[in-house]
């Protein structure tokens, strides 16, 4: 038991351990040794009270500054708790630089490659002013509809506050892209530390011939520390603003080359690759089963709404149902990077070889100047027939006579057996039930009327109105006629029961005499209609249609 409950407890370390994390990433690729990056570490083990240790990049690296963030996040109901550390880093050495593994506890980051560049000399910069901007294009000639990467960096080694604008970038005869938010690090420029804040942004030419890029203006206010004790917060920011704009660049477009193919759609990128999955594997696959393929374009220098719609699967015996395509983008250090996703069903509905075309895309190579062509092999499908139910014929007999064998016929012949006796019964019970009256004689219940007319006698000669209505009202529903109706032919009645609805709802109640009303019900003359009615109703074998 003891070593069962010390393998569970290691089991459940152990699932811990591979559910925690500790990432590193950098936010640029690509620097010089004069320029600094930030270094972002994460972690997700709340079980961790220590930081990461730096010590392997002072080899390659100068520390700068480091900051922490806590954050609690909700992911699935599920609350997790995540640590993040900022390092600002900038590289000693040029060329493809390593940031090493970093350690927390026992986990432990993967290592990240930058490209570090030579910094520009102090003499092509010598005299900078306090806010600059420097802009450049990644090539200088590209053609139609390709990509150039336009990469924007305002400079300033004064303090600025957080009021800056910039212009936007705006090309009627190109569509622009911003690529991600604006990064800012710090660059080392003649000994004086400048910060730096960089955009960049995809644009597609839309037309052949020169374009110009335009000059985008940038204003900020700089922070003035001379007047520091005469600084109000909620008044008018102390400081100088300035005004500075890019240089203009020019951009040369080439037209679409002439040997490329005129049917094709015109796909200038860095590089394109085609993939395919299935889902299941098309390995064995019967008559009626679905197949889900899905083919993934993706292509370096375009975006997604670039991409035109891959070949359908055009194959007789196969049924297709498309999917909705999925477009994506991806920003990488190039550009952009967009990705087209087409899912189709297919579903055979005849057996044998069914031959899948092959699926080729036609595009031009920018960065080697050449016509390229990326396909997917042809593929083969072998549909199996689908299972039916298999016949055996006797020996003595021909096909068109043959027998299927099948389930016994017993249960058929009971179950058929006990509905038809059901039947006959629920009709023999019907026409007993025709033979019956339809309304049978209802016994009377309840007091007689002779009971009635004692109780109402008692009640009048005692002089208690209350019980002498309840007595009255009893009486009178079981007599031929309603009580409003003999009040009608007979006064004496309809003046008794005017005293006693006066004593009723009056005063008075208590010193009205009952003696009137008994009188009257006793020499109360019969209705002849009334009492044929009745004698009709004794003597008919049916009781009353609308009984009182």
């Amino acid at each position: 038991m003891t070593r069962l409950l010390c393998t569970l407890l290691l089991s459940l370390l152990a699932l811990q351990a591979s559910a925690q994390s500790f990432t590193a990433s950098s936010d640029r690729a690509r620097l010089s040794t004069s320029e600094t990056f930030e270094l972002t570490l994460e972690s997700d083990d709340a079980t961790q009270f220590s930081k990461p240790d730096l010590s392997p990049l002072d080899t390659l690296f100068e520390v700068l500054g480091t900051r922490q963030f806590n954050r609690l996040t909700t992911l699935d109901g599920e609350s997790r708790a995540i640590t993040r550390w900022v390092v600002t880093l900038q590289p000693k050495h040029s060329g493809y630089v390593v940031v090493p593994p970093l350690s927390l506890g026992d986990l432990q980051s993967l290592p990240i490659t930058l490209h570090v560049q030579e910094a520009a000399s102090a003499s092509a910069t010598s005299k900078l002013a306090p806010v600059f901007i420097d802009a450049s294009l990644d090539q200088e000639s590209v053609y139609v509809q390709a990509q150039s990467v336009l990469t924007l960096r305002i400079y300033h080694s004064v303090s600025l506050y957080d009021d800056s604008s910039l212009s936007p970038l705006e090309m009627p005869e190109a569509r622009v892209e911003q690529l991600g938010k604006p990064r800012t690090y710090e660059k080392d420029i003649n000994g004086i530390r400048h910060g730096v804040i960089e955009l960049r942004y995809a644009i597609f030419p839309q037309r052949s011939g020169e374009l110009t890029i335009p000059a985008q203006a940038f204003s900020a206010t700089l922070v003035d520390r001379s007047n520091s004790n005469d600084f109000q917060p909620f008044g008018p920011r102390p400081g100088k603003i300035v005004r500075v704009r890019s240089p203009e660049i020019p951009l040369t477009v080439k037209a679409k080359p002439a040997d490329y193919p005129n049917e094709a759609p015109w796909l200038p990128a860095r590089g394109l690759s085609l993939a395919q999955t299935w889902s299941p594997q098309p390995d064995k696959v019967k008559v009626g089963d679905s197949l889900t393929r899905s083919l993934l374009l993706k292509a370096d220098g375009l975006s997604s709404a670039q991409l035109s719609p891959l070949p359908a699967t055009a194959v007789k015996g196969l049924r297709r149902y498309p999917d909705q395509p999925k477009l994506a983008n991806q920003i990488s250090d190039h550009g952009v990077i967009g990705s087209r996703e087409e899912r189709e069903a297919l579903v055979p509905n005849h057996s044998g070889q069914l031959e899948l075309p092959a699926v080729e895309i036609v595009w031009w190579n920018t960065l080697e100047d050449r016509l390229e062509r990326t396909s997917l092999p042809a593929h083969s499908l072998e549909v199996l027939p689908a299972p039916v139910l298999e016949t055996e014929l006797l020996p003595s007999e021909t096909p068109a006579q043959a027998w299927v064998q099948g389930p016994p016929l017993w249960p058929w012949q009971l179950s058929s057996a006990i509905l038809t006796v059901s039947t006959l019964l629920g009709f023999g019970l019907w026409w007993h039930a025709r033979r019956q009256p339809a309304i049978a004689r209802a016994n009377q219940t309840g007091p007689s009327p002779r009971t009635l007319l004692d109780d109402l006698k008692r009640a009048c000669l005692a002089n208690d109105s209350q019980a002498t209505r309840h007595a009255l009202d009893a009486w009178a529903r079981q007599q031929p006629e309603t009580l409003a109706a003999m009040a009608a032919r007979f006064v004496p009645l309809s003046d008794a029961l005017d005293g006693l609805n006066g004593a009723l709802y009056s005063e008075i109640g208590q010193h009205w005499q009952g003696d009137d009303l008994w009188r009257a019900i006793r020499t109360l003359p019969s209705n002849e209609a009334g009492s044929s009615n009745e004698a009709t109703q004794e003597t008919s074998p049916l009781p009353p249609l609308y009984p009182r």
